[in-house]
């Protein structure tokens, strides 16, 4: 039997060491190309804009320099379309599950929940959070206010911060009072009747808003079938009819009460954060704006909806990070902590009622979309 010598030995040995050494260096190339391609792939993905739909509410907010910063920080950049909040669930519904956006951003829950609908529809999974939300109120000024008070509709709560009764004043105005038939009426005894404008409800959701606060102060509850529907819309019709032209969209009815004042907008039904967000750009308000707030009220949710895992992950960083959520603040929009809300409003002397009480739910879009429908038809007449 041959023996191998000891020279020749050492060359196999070397010649073993260096054909390992290079199956490893392959090996430990390969994974180290792997893993370099893993992280271009996530740097691509994070670049990568996700698309969304979004509410006129949040649109100010979407363009924020600083908002754009952090999302594309957190390599969560968004690129988005302002739509209709009621649009949004017919826009999913046309895009099918391949051209869904990646979110969707409406105001208030009834359109959220026509956005979850339509995604359930295409067996979609999709999420929800709000990272914000802001009160139904009526936009005011201090004479209008004292005029409430006298009459029993309204009472003060702090200084130049008031609640509504809105059954009473529902009542009245279904009743067709006019503001000179009221008890101390000289600061605005005119010939008008006692109405809250509004936006156009067949097109902005807080005029669906109103529609929806109305019919419980007429009921004392939540409308929640059909006829029920359809008998109170109809009824509530002539308080959107007998207001005249209304703007179709949310900032409309706020320029007409900030630009033209008490002669034409007595009583503005608005989002809070409107004025508030007008209080923080102009470091101020007038002295005799005054925000009434309804009780009870509707608080309005900007829901934030998302397709996919990457969407999802926008929505909680909305919700979550601090520094999303102070300029949510600045843009009058209440958070979680209600109190840093309170805290950034205070210098512009603009006062709120920083914990609200009393607030209900609307009904289902099901419902809302029953009533809105009976309103737009009397309109239409």
């Amino acid at each position: 039997m041959a023996t191998i010598s000891t020279g020749r030995r050492a060359l196999i040995t070397v010649a073993l060491g260096a054909a390992f050494a290079g199956a490893l260096y392959v090996a430990l190339r390969g994974e180290h190309q792997e893993k370099q391609q893993r992280l271009e792939l996530a740097e691509q993905s994070g670049s990568v804009a996700l698309k969304g739909l979004i509410s006129l509410d949040v649109e100010g907010y979407f363009k924020d320099p600083r908002v754009q910063q952090r999302l594309a920080a957190k390599h969560l950049p968004v690129a988005v379309s302002r739509v209709g909040s009621r649009e949004m669930g017919d826009k999913l519904a046309a895009a099918g599950k391949e051209g869904a956006p990646d979110f969707l951003f409406p105001s208030g829950v009834v359109a959220a929940n026509q956005v979850v609908d339509a995604a359930r529809k295409l067996n979609i999974a999709a999420a929800q959070v709000a990272p914000f939300h802001t009160p139904m109120v009526i936009a005011s000024w201090e004479p209008i206010a004292r005029i409430l008070v006298a009459n029993g509709l309204a009472r003060p709560l702090s200084p130049r911060v008031y609640g509504v009764d809105m059954a009473r004043l529902t009542q009245l105005m279904l009743a067709k009072k006019k503001w000179k038939e009221l008890k101390d009426a000289g600061a605005y005894e005119v010939t008008r009747s006692v109405l809250v404008s509004t936006t156009d409800l067949r097109r902005s959701n807080s005029g669906a808003m109103y529609l929806a606060l109305t019919s419980h102060s007429l009921l004392g509850d939540v409308v929640t079938d059909r006829p029920t529907a359809q008998a109170t819309a109809l009824k509530l019709a002539e308080l959107f009819k007998r207001q005249g032209y209304q703007e179709n969209y949310v900032n409309g009815n706020f320029d007409d009460y900030v630009a033209i004042g008490m002669g034409k907008t007595p009583l503005a039904f608005i989002y809070e954060n409107q004025l508030v967000s007008f209080a923080m750009t102009k470091k101020g308000v007038s002295a005799d704006m005054v925000l009434l707030y309804p009780q009870p009220t509707i608080v309005n949710k900007v829901v934030f909806v998302s397709t996919n895992e990457r969407a999802k992950a926008l929505g909680e960083l909305l919700a979550h990070d601090e520094e999303l959520q102070g300029i949510a603040v600045e843009y009058g929009f209440r958070i979680a902590d209600s109190q840093r809300f309170v805290n950034a409003l205070q210098p512009t002397g603009l006062a709120v009622e920083p914990r609200l009480s009393q607030v209900i739910d609307p009904p289902s879009f099901e419902i809302m979309a029953e009533m809105i429908d009976v309103v737009a038809k009397e309109m239409a007449q």
